[in-house]
């Protein structure tokens, strides 16, 4: 390497470090007794705003297909005062790319305080209405799962080459909720519920059941058997205690270990890259099939080794609340291998969860908590915008997928 181009890569490398720092310090984290880099409070109104950077990100690139189609899918969101909660009826419909249903997901998930990810791999997209109104109560998306969470892979008991036969039968929810004015009327505990059914299990077996691995070349006789999520913000109080009609839908597992990549925003994150790429270094292009979701932080870890900075920088402190659904009665058996046999005996259809979800959740909220019949459709753009007119919860899961 010349010396002009030595000066160069050390000037840019100086310049780096002072922008990650300075980064850093303007979101207010700090360091620990023990070294570790803390955020300014553990608390959900901090994760909001670590995250409204990469919320900014988002609704910027979606600002023209936004402006261009909001008209049209406006209609599908509903007033609070236009519904009847005692009249809903929920039905589930899997969306086919390139429709307008994939167009009315797509809004949906800009509501989302936390940015939805794209998903990876494997995906299936559904959105819950409400037919009786003809509007949307809310959205949920299965995507592949992470390869590493210490969580999730403790509970089920998995070894690392059991772990690699197993992810086949194993989905994420990566966004799953409800939004007003279904939301504020526990919308999206129904959502949830939707999970463990058979018309969700049937849509998995149908697109994945005779899917052939793309490296192996062979037919992976895929199952859904369970599937994951992580809260949005902190320890969720819509998962927790979630039972219908005596079956648990979702269990706590434990919690993520705080490392991810959201505290570093788009600019500073293509700066690292960027900064990988001029110094050929494989990981700057490493985002290909078999890569995973967690290549963004292999990024920025790679980038700040290289700098000869502290690694431990990719550790934001936010810890997220990991939760399985058994979908298969003995979903952690077959997961380990310890069985060849999936056992779906009380696996109930999407019109029981429903009937059962208005009963106990829909109907009583509506007769105690009159504020969803203030909420207005348009209220939803003000959202999207970040201009919240009033305060609404949005019942809801939407992560960056690092553990």
């Amino acid at each position: 390497m010349s010396k002009g181009r030595v000066i160069e890569l050390s000037a840019r490398e100086a310049n780096l470090k002072r922008l990650v720092r300075r980064h850093l310090q303007d979101l207010g984290f700090h360091r620990g007794e023990d070294g570790r880099l803390l955020p300014p409070s553990l608390d959900k109104d901090v994760y909001r705003r670590f995250h409204q950077g990469q919320r900014e990100e988002k609704l910027a690139a979606n600002r023209v297909w936004l402006n261009k189609n909001q008209a049209a899918l406006m209609k599908w969101f509903a007033d609070g005062s236009a519904i009847v909660p005692s009249a809903i009826t929920p039905e589930l419909e899997l969306i086919q790319g390139g429709t307008w249903q994939s167009d009315l997901f797509r809004m949906a998930a800009l509501y989302w305080q936390v940015p939805v990810s794209v998903g990876y791999g494997r995906r299936m997209r559904f959105l819950v209405w409400d037919r009786t109104h003809e509007k949307l109560i809310g959205i949920f998306a299965l995507g592949d799962a992470v390869f590493n969470q210490a969580a999730r892979d403790n509970y089920i008991g998995w070894d690392h080459h059991r772990r690699s036969d197993s992810m086949v039968n194993l989905m994420d929810a990566y966004v799953l909720g409800a939004l007003p004015p279904y939301s504020q009327l526990l919308g999206g505990k129904l959502v949830a519920s939707l999970i463990r059914t058979r018309e969700v299990v049937n849509a998995f077996d149908e697109r994945y059941g005779d899917a052939v691995g793309l490296i192996s070349g062979k037919k992976k006789g895929a199952r859904l058997v369970a599937v994951t999520t992580t809260s949005a913000l902190g320890r969720s109080s819509i998962y927790n205690r979630l039972q219908l009609s005596g079956r648990k839908i979702f269990e706590p597992i434990g919690y993520t270990s705080g490392w991810g990549h959201f505290h570093f925003s788009g600019k500073v994150f293509n700066e690292l890259r960027n900064y990988l790429e001029s110094i050929d270094d494989d990981y700057a292009d490493g985002f290909e099939f078999g890569s995973g979701p967690n290549w963004r932080i292999r990024v920025i870890r790679r980038a700040l080794e290289r700098l000869g900075m502290d690694t431990s920088l990719a550790r934001h402190g936010f810890v997220r609340e990991v939760f399985i659904s058994k979908v298969a009665m003995n979903a952690e058996a077959y997961l380990r291998g310890d069985t060849t046999q999936v056992v779906y005996d009380d696996l109930p259809e999407v019109r029981d969860v429903v009937a059962a979800a208005l009963d106990r959740w829909v109907i009583p909220r509506s007769e105690r908590d009159l504020r969803y019949l203030d909420w207005r459709a348009s209220d939803l753009l003000a959202c999207i915008e970040g201009n919240p007119v009033r305060t609404f919860n949005t019942s809801a899961t939407a992560h960056s997928l690092g553990d």
